[in-house]
C-alpha cells in the first residue's frame, strides 16, 4: 500500500533531534574572551612597556598596534560567520585590513632601504624572540576559532584556516606588542608583522585538516 506524503514526513523525521543553533555573536564572545586572556597572559608574564602607560611611546607603536587590532577582529569575524555553510561569506574586513597592515612593513622597507640601514632591521637582537612570541600568544585565539569552526560547516577549509592564521597572528602579536619596548618603524614592521604571515601560512595548511567535515 502506496504511504502518504504525511507517513514519509514521520518515518523521515522520528530520529531528528533539536540542536543549538550556530550565533555568530556567541562566536565573537568566544574570541573576545580569547583576546582577553591571551592580554591577561601577557600583562602577567610580561607586563605593560611603560612607554604605553606614560605616553611616550611613538606614532608608529599606536599605528602599528591599532592596524594589528583592526586585522585581528575582522579576520576573527569572517572565520566566525564561515561556521555557518553558506556560499559567498564576505572576507572583505580582512582584505582591506591586510591592505592596510601591508603599507607598514613597506614604509620600513623603503625608508629603510633609502637611508642605507636595512642591515638593522636584520640585525636587531630582540626581533626574532618578538616574532616567536607574538606566534605563541596566538595560539591562544587559534584554539578558540578552530574549536568554533568544528562546530559549524565552513564550506571552503582553506580560507577559513588562512583567515584563522591571520586572525590569530595579530591579536597575538598584538597583545604582545604592549609588552615590547622597541618602538622604531623598523622593529614593529617587520618583526610584529611576520607572525600574521607566518600564522596565516600555517593555518593555511594545519587548519583544515582539524576542522574537516
Amino acid at each position: 500500500m502506496k504511504k502518504t506524503n504525511q507517513s514519509l514526513i514521520d518515518d523521515l523525521t522520528e530520529d531528528l533531534q533539536p540542536i543549538n543553533p550556530i550565533m555568530a555573536r556567541q562566536g565573537m564572545l568566544w574570541v573576545a574572551a580569547a583576546a582577553f586572556a591571551t592580554i591577561v597572559l601577557v600583562v602577567l608574564l610580561l607586563g605593560v612597556w611603560e612607554g604605553l602607560t606614560s605616553g611616550k611611546a611613538s606614532a608608529f607603536f599606536f599605528i602599528t598596534n591599532g592596524m594589528l587590532a583592526a586585522l585581528g577582529g575582522g579576520a576573527a569575524w569572517t572565520v566566525v560567520h564561515m561556521a555557518n555553510p553558506q556560499v559567498g561569506n564576505s572576507a572583505r574586513p580582512t582584505l582591506w585590513s591586510t591592505l592596510l597592515l601591508v603599507i607598514i612593513p613597506a614604509s620600513a622597507i623603503i625608508t629603510q632601504s633609502v637611508h642605507g640601514r636595512m642591515d638593522e632591521v636584520v640585525t636587531d637582537i630582540h626581533g626574532f624572540a618578538c616574532a616567536i612570541q607574538g606566534i605563541a600568544f596566538g595560539m591562544i585565539t587559534a584554539v578558540a576559532l578552530i574549536f568554533w569552526l568544528r562546530r559549524g560547516a565552513p564550506v571552503s577549509l582553506a580560507a577559513a584556516g588562512t583567515l584563522t592564521g591571520f586572525a590569530a597572528g595579530a591579536i597575538g602579536t598584538f597583545a604582545y606588542g604592549l609588552s615590547c619596548p622597541l618602538d622604531s618603524l623598523a622593529h614593529l614592521a617587520i618583526w610584529h608583522c611576520i607572525p600574521v604571515g607566518f600564522c596565516a601560512l600555517a593555518g593555511r595548511f594545519a587548519v583544515p585538516r582539524l576542522i574537516r567535515w
